[in-house]
């Protein structure tokens, strides 16, 4: 993959309504620092200005809940965060807000719609599990209840704490009552000066009570103490929700532990042997492949918001070639850039074909490769891999272009490859290290791969739908989204390896085949 940078002055800008106008970014950012220091007149303040210029926004509307959440007005919390997860339906953070104001509001069957989706959105966050708990625990559903505060707590590991509470209780309303005060001594000891501890206390030494021996009634009969559980509100136990603004990229490729199947040993040998015939294949039998590219330009601000929108739509085509043994290369032509001026912003990105070549057999020598165990992607079982550029081995994959300069720059990464026929889902990658040579700070770059059916030769390959990448560079931040479609596959002889794309991308000659969207 290449990328080639260049300053463009001219580039033409086009705004679209999801982009935020300077005033209410302005405003937004005071709130934000209104919130964080406990100011809510303030943040009020703010917030109704840049509100009433972009009442369609997600993220103000989340921060109108969460101003109302903190002045305890959870109607009003409830319409605005309402209002942000329909507008951005997996936001996993106003989801969880959301739900934890409902059950404020003892509204607990729109507690656990909101709560259900944002682990759909994240399984891995401990908070909205939780909260879940807590929910079936004010319902009286036990078994569910201890289910997923059990669940919490290993999703949290020493984050969860307030979730012993909720399975301390759960436990003694299932009658398991030496196993609920374990859970509650565990709460107790995380937290021994908690608000709650006196009333912590309180209810195991009830609980010990009634386990001590039966107690007589007026008619002479024995019985045991029923108690009412919850008899501790969990709520109380959890921290006030700190204000996160949703990072402008994604998380780092270490930073996140993808969900693995237990007790399920990965055949690393079979698996990249797999990908890399796949890869392999792709590259000996094609030639030539032109696609339609649609590209998405965004400047971003530090919150993530669009300040700068263009759009561009690209006959695409590229060709795979082997100019020594050894070394594959993938060349690239956009029919409508034909210098860095046709680019928005001046900056052209190519190569998302390449990624895959991380996993061709004359190319994976350069990396370190892990396979981490089974997982999911799409509804399909796919074996996680984790790999990451040798520092004693050429970088063959990627670079950045600066005038003449060609600076080769670090990958690493991780490809979901289906379990039953060992082809590359999704691929993910960053720099190993950033590049404050060329104030390069960050990249992330998200590929998805699918198969394009081409009926004709009776073959399906698995070639790029979209792909994505976030990058820091110069002091300014920017996304892009490219889509491909309209596939086309060029079959020729093996002479036709040498030779540079045609330059007109969608001549369709007799060797061209039109694959199935």
């Amino acid at each position: 993959m290449e990328i080639v940078l260049q300053g463009d002055p001219a580039a033409v800008s086009l705004e679209v309504a999801a982009a935020m106008p300077g005033k209410a970014r302005k405003e937004t950012k005071r709130a934000v620092a209104a919130l964080r220091s406990g100011n809510l007149r303030d943040a009020e303040k703010h917030l109704d200005v840049a509100y009433n210029l972009v009442p369609s926004s997600p993220d103000l509307n989340f921060l109108m809940g969460y101003l109302y959440f903190q002045k305890r007005d959870y109607a009003q919390a409830g319409n605005y965060l309402g209002t942000a997860t329909n507008l951005r339906p997996h936001d996993v953070q106003a989801l969880t807000l959301l739900g934890r104001v409902s059950l404020e509001r003892e509204d607990y069957r729109s507690a656990r719609s909101a709560l259900e989706q944002a682990l759909e959105a994240d399984a891995e966050n401990w908070l909205p599990r939780n909260l879940l708990a807590d929910s079936y625990l004010r319902q009286r559903n036990y078994e569910k209840a201890r289910e997923q505060a059990e669940l919490a707590i290993t999703k949290g590991k020493g984050k969860a704490s307030p979730a012993q509470l909720v399975l301390g209780q759960a436990l003694v309303g299932l009658g398991r009552d030496q196993d609920g005060v374990r859970a509650l001594n565990a709460f107790l000891q995380d937290w021994p000066h908690n608000p709650l501890a006196p009333q912590v206390r309180s209810l195991i030494a009830e609980v010990e009570q009634r386990n001590s021996g039966p107690v007589p009634t007026a008619q002479g009969k024995v019985s045991r103490p029923v108690i009412a559980v919850p008899e501790v509100d969990p709520l109380r136990a959890l921290a006030e929700p700190e204000l996160s603004v949703k990072p402008w990229q994604p998380a780092g490729i270490d930073d996140v532990k993808p969900s693995l199947a237990a007790g399920v040993a990965c055949p690393m040998e079979k698996v990249i042997e797999g990908s890399g015939e796949q890869v392999k294949q792709l590259v000996d039998d094609v030639t030539r492949i032109a696609a339609v590219e649609d590209l998405l330009h965004q400047s971003l601000d530090e919150m993530g918001n669009p300040i700068r929108t263009e759009t561009r739509k690209f006959n695409y085509v590229a060709s795979f070639e082997e100019p020594e043994p050894g070394f594959i290369a993938i060349s690239e032509y956009r029919g409508e850039a034909n210098s860095l001026q046709g680019y928005p912003d001046g900056i052209a990105s190519t190569g998302f074909t390449a990624l895959a070549l991380v996993f061709h057999p004359h190319m994976r020598n350069d990396f370190e490769m892990v396979c981490e165990g089974l997982g999911e992607r799409q509804g399909q079982a796919a074996w996680l891999v984790h790999f990451r550029q040798r520092d004693d081995r050429p970088n063959r994959i990627h670079s950045y272009k600066l005038g003449n300069r060609v600076l080769p720059v670090g990958l690493k990464g991780r490809a979901w490859i289906t379990a039953d026929k060992s082809q590359i889902l999704r691929i993910e990658a960053e720099l190993v290290k950033s590049m404050p040579e060329i104030r390069l700070l960050s990249e992330h770059q998200i590929v998805d791969y699918g198969p394009v059916p081409f009926a004709r030769k009776n073959t399906s390959l698995w070639l790029p739908k979209s792909a994505e990448i976030y990058f820091e560079f110069r002091k300014h931040r920017y996304h892009r989204r490219h889509g491909f479609d309209h596939y086309m596959l060029f079959s020729v002889d093996s002479q036709e390896k040498r030779k540079e794309p045609s330059s007109k991308p969608t001549d369709k000659s007799d060797s061209a085949e039109p694959g199935k969207p």
